[in-house]
């Protein structure tokens, strides 16, 4: 019950849509036989000029929104690695203590029996959920993607379905990639900050102020600590992608 409880608080638009439908099923197993939460149906939330009627997001709805999409990029080569689970309980325990994490693992051992469909439920959030927040969301499912240090196809795939259901930009998306392609690519910086190598100095430095005004971690101030602290782990790697050509260049 625990865990239901866990889940339950301080939700918002999650309760309707896809989003709505597959956290039904998950109560259904966490109770053992209640079979649906009630309202959590496909249809509850109202279809408006092809997208979702747009609702406050809380920091919950945020929170059940990335084990959703956290769900559909370990289910993505058909198992669940150890390290990807070791990498999603060290974030909880940071963030929600020992009970909490263990509480949302349970949640999540039931989001990965489901069947979900990542354009639905990405576009759901991308109704509710702000640019910023959806950034970072995207972030954490690439850290996951990457924490064995292998980036399957398969989990490539599965996450840019997503982002382009959560209709983040190609450069945005780029950006967030090179922060994991270090050792591959020697312009991870420039692709960091959204710039060409070529780019002259007075560009890099507007680059750098613009991208760090984009990850500044006041930009998801309501989202929740777990959201924060990636958007936190961003900015400090736009400092150090900035760093990076700086010394490259011997720039003042």
């Amino acid at each position: 019950m625990g865990a239901a409880k866990w889940l339950l608080g301080g939700l918002g638009f999650v309760m309707a849509g896809p989003i709505g439908a597959i956290i039904g099923v998950v109560i259904g197993g966490l109770f053992e036989g209640t079979a649906a939460l009630p309202g959590a149906d496909n249809n509850t939330q109202e279809r408006q000029q092809g997208g979702y009627r747009r609702q406050a997001a809380s920091a919950s709805d945020v929170r059940v929104s990335l084990l959703v999409l956290i769900a559909c990029v370990m289910k993505a080569d058909g198992r669940v690695k150890k390290v990807e689970l070791d990498v999603v309980k060290q974030f909880l325990v940071r963030n929600y203590g020992e009970q909490g994490a263990l509480q949302a693992l349970q949640v999540l051992k039931h989001l990965l029996e489901q069947e979900i469909n990542p354009e639905e439920v990405s576009a759901q959030i991308a109704a509710n959920i702000n640019y910023s927040t959806r950034l970072e969301l995207v972030h954490f499912l690439l850290e996951l993607a990457n924490a064995d240090g292998d980036f399957a196809d398969s989990e490539k795939l599965v996450i840019d379905r997503i982002v382009a259901s959560l209709r983040l930009s190609d450069a945005d998306y780029r950006s967030l990639l090179a922060l994991y392609q270090k050792a591959q690519d020697p312009n991870w910086a420039y692709q960091a900050l959204e710039i060409e190598p070529g780019a002259t100095n007075d560009e890099v430095k507007k680059a750098y102020r613009r991208m760090a005004m984009k990850y500044h971690p006041d930009k998801v101030a309501g989202a929740g600590e777990e959201i924060r602290e990636k958007a936190t782990e961003k900015f400090r790697a736009i400092n150090e992608a900035y760093e990076a050509i700086k010394k490259q260049r011997d720039m003042a």
